[in-house]
């Protein structure tokens, strides 16, 4: 069997203003793609798969409309040459955001069901943050989607989708794909599958899979931070029995309902004062603080100074901040070298809109060798504060992030991450974990921002009213 591959993985916080460009995208094609490393499990599977092109970046801002079309006519013109095809697997996020488009998944993915044509069978797999319309079930044979935030199941994922991709074109069985739209909308760090209520709705979903009839079943939360219409929940099925699937879509998409008000933050909260404060006085080490407005991970811009500016002024000591991207930081630092003191702006280097830069005296300790100079790194002190500047929006979720700049985790009294919900190799170290409930464009506090376009009434923006799950069906499923 004949099946191609592809597909575009980000989200997007409509109120971050900086552009995601060609160059912020990591991007495989052809041959790089069915031999990177996120693809390696496909070796697994009896069939020929056939690679067109995958482009992926960190979350952020909208992509840009020329970047996104480009990729878009790239991926097409991949593809074409490929028809006939009996399967096309899409690996995809789900919350893309694209300047002047509604539904950009949508797009994309009825635009390679308009190519392969109605006789071809079509697979996805989605992070759970993502968002999911009518029109993007009613392109597609088949759906399933991560269990686990933070992800540790991206291929445990991927594998669902390719396994009844397989099956169906293996046994000739076409499923039956529908959900149900719930109106609520939380942020990822209030849903968490690490803490309940999320945990134990997710604990439902294996055993749906094992019911007679059931393929895959899928629970979105969707992205808060798209103000969109499509931003919502939603409980997703795939199976060959339409009764069982309507009513475990219901009972899914009610449990989630009645959880609405249980879900809350997995770790102690507040205000960037308040969190400073308690780091500070911790009697324990390290104390991890997630600035949470300004994670590049779930959209933010990743260049705000606020809580490096209250920790300069509360004189806090044994600090490792990582980082603040700040491109003509970092290079003023390379151009400076290690040892050398200078005077520097940081921060509000990529959104001077909403944020502010401060003025510091700063010592370069250490400079990351490297010849890309987007992945340029610079170490820099500031009384007794470690900071990490770097040339591009990046996490640091990882203890490698650290060690590879001649940094410890372990030994510093306060770590500060730009993160939500911690990563599963700082969650373990922190001691305790402190959440910032901190401004910018993916600020936790969902119900202060803005919504122009969002879909309502729905929670928690509206709190004041009922909801009975109704289920939808693909279109293609009711040919079946």
């Amino acid at each position: 069997m004949r099946i191609a591959v592809g597909g575009i993985h980000i989200e997007c916080s409509t109120y971050n203003p900086v552009l995601n460009k060609e160059k912020d995208f990591r991007v495989v094609r052809g041959g790089e793609l069915t031999a990177a490393p996120y693809f390696a499990f496909l070796k697994d599977y009896d069939a020929e798969f056939l690679p067109t092109i995958h482009a992926r970046a960190i979350a952020g801002g909208p992509v840009a409309r020329g970047t996104y079309e480009k990729f878009k006519s790239e991926f097409l013109e991949r593809l074409k040459p490929l028809l006939p095809l009996d399967g096309l697997y899409l690996a995809m996020h789900g919350a893309m955001y694209v300047e002047g488009m509604e539904d950009a998944e949508g797009d994309w993915i009825t635009a390679a069901r308009d190519l392969v044509g109605p006789d071809c069978t079509v697979s996805a797999s989605y992070d759970l943050h993502g968002n999911v319309t009518q029109r993007i079930i009613d392109a597609l044979d088949m759906y399933s989607t991560y269990r686990t935030a933070p992800h540790i199941d991206v291929e445990e994922t991927m594998r669902r989708a390719v396994t009844m991709l397989v099956k169906s074109l293996t046994t000739g069985v076409k499923p039956t794909l529908l959900w149900a739209p719930i109106p609520v909308v939380l942020p990822g760090e209030r849903t968490s599958t690490v803490d309940e209520p999320a945990k134990s709705l997710y604990a439902l979903m294996p055993e749906i899979d094992a019911i007679e009839g059931v393929w895959d079943a899928s629970l979105m939360v969707g992205y808060v931070w798209a103000d969109e219409p499509r931003a919502t929940a939603a409980a997703i099925m795939t199976g060959t029995d339409r009764a069982v699937l309507e009513r475990e879509a219901k009972r899914v998409a009610k449990a989630y309902w009645d959880a609405r008000e249980q879900f809350v933050f997995g770790c102690e909260t507040g205000s960037i004062e308040e969190c400073v404060d308690k780091a500070i006085a911790s009697k324990t080490a390290p104390v991890v603080l997630a600035e949470s407005g300004d994670n590049p991970t779930g959209g933010g811009v990743g260049d705000r100074a606020e809580v490096l500016a209250r920790l300069i002024a509360r004189g806090a000591t044994g600090v490792v901040f990582a980082g603040i991207a700040d491109k003509p930081a970092t290079d003023a630092c390379y151009a400076a070298g290690v040892g050398t003191e200078l005077e520097l702006s940081i921060g509000a280097s990529l959104d001077a809109i909403n944020s502010k830069p401060i003025e510091a005296k700063v010592k370069v300790k250490f400079l990351h060798e490297t010849a890309d100079l987007a992945d340029r790194q610079a170490v820099v002190v500031i009384d007794d504060v470690e900071l990490v500047l770097s040339a591009k929006r990046r996490p640091y979720h990882n203890i490698l992030d650290f060690t590879r700049l001649g940094l410890d985790p372990h030994k510093a009294k306060i770590i500060v991450v730009k993160s939500g919900y911690l990563s599963p190799e700082l969650a373990p170290i922190a001691n305790p974990n402190l959440m910032a409930l901190s401004p910018g464009v993916v600020d936790q506090f969902v119900e202060r921002l803005e919504c122009a376009r969002r879909k309502r009434p729905i929670y928690p923006f509206d709190k004041d009213f009922s909801y009975e799950p109704q289920v939808f069906l693909s279109a293609r499923s009711k040919d079946r």
